[in-house]
């Protein structure tokens, strides 16, 4: 049973500081009437590369 307890604080901390984080940014965001296409645009077209995600080499492109 403690085990369980000690696994939600720790899961459950997480998951609260990423929500919280999440609202932030998005409030922010919206008072500044950012959008995630307006940012992809300011970053140009950047072609074909090779990214490291979660243990995994992947191709991605911006087509």
């Amino acid at each position: 049973m403690r085990a369980l307890l000690v696994a939600v604080l720790y899961f459950g901390t997480f998951l609260l500081i990423g929500w919280a984080a999440k609202r932030v940014t998005d409030h922010w965001w919206t008072i500044r009437g950012v959008d995630l296409d307006e940012v992809h645009k300011q970053a140009g077209r950047r072609g074909e590369r090779t990214v490291f995600l979660l243990g995994a080499w992947r191709k991605e492109s911006d087509g």
